[in-house]
């Protein structure tokens, strides 16, 4: 045990990237599930800042923000490296690292999300994302953003699909079109199929069961 204590609710996007960080490492690690809505004294005092999840402890010491967690796992541990050894490619992944943000605003836009018109909407702005990605990042048809192997890229971008997808059955919608993107709707299927992530991916019924309450939540209060 490498006294490794990830606080987070499963079902977070940035929670994953960690937790798939340490299971590509091979880490053994204590899981500490919070309450979205009922956060733990515990973790209000590893992260007074932002008071948010993910935070790793790590020998009682806390690391925080998901990809800086991500960036801090993969320097102490070296073995399955998550970036490439290459200066100029090590600096592509973080800049995709970086663009994966730009993602972020897509999501809530869809969720509460609830005429044709709002739908198309977001749709459409999750699109201008996805071609950026499609043209930009997997025009050479590489098997992951990382190549042959998962890297830093496909642990961030990978998070927010796993939400894109959820979103498609919740809202009645489809996000991710294989016919319009063909390249990221392979590379999904690739990344989501990979042992490792694969072991480790949110059930499908589960999501839809945990977010179906936050919809109607966040739809009643709009």
């Amino acid at each position: 045990m490498e006294d490794l204590k990830p606080h987070g609710f499963w079902y977070s996007p940035f929670t994953m990237r960690v937790v798939w960080t340490l299971k590509l490492k091979g880490l053994s690690y204590e899981n500490i599930e919070e309450d979205r809505f009922n956060k733990s004294p515990q973790l209000l005092e590893y992260n007074p800042v932002h008071k948010k999840t993910p935070v790793l402890v790590h020998g009682g010491k806390p690391i925080c923000e998901s990809m800086i967690i991500v960036q801090y796992i993969d320097e102490l541990w070296p073995q399955n490296s998550l970036v490439p050894h290459d200066s100029y490619e090590r600096a592509q992944a973080r800049f995709w690292v970086a663009y994966s943000e730009q993602m972020v605003p897509a999501l809530p836009a869809l969720i509460q999300s609830n005429s044709a018109e709002e739908k198309e909407k977001a749709v459409q702005k999750a699109w201008e994302n996805f071609k950026v990605l499609e043209d930009h990042c997997l025009a050479d048809k590489r098997k992951f953003f990382g190549g042959d192997k998962i890297n830093i890229v496909d642990i961030a971008i990978g998070s927010f699909f796993v939400f894109f997808v959820t979103i498609e059955d919740l809202k009645q919608v489809k996000i991710l079109v294989a016919e319009k993107f063909p390249l990221l709707h392979l590379w999904f299927d690739n990344f989501k199929n990979a042992p490792v992530i694969k072991e480790n991916f949110p059930d499908r019924e589960k999501m839809l069961a945990t977010m179906k309450p936050f919809l109607e939540r966040r739809l009643a209060s709009s």
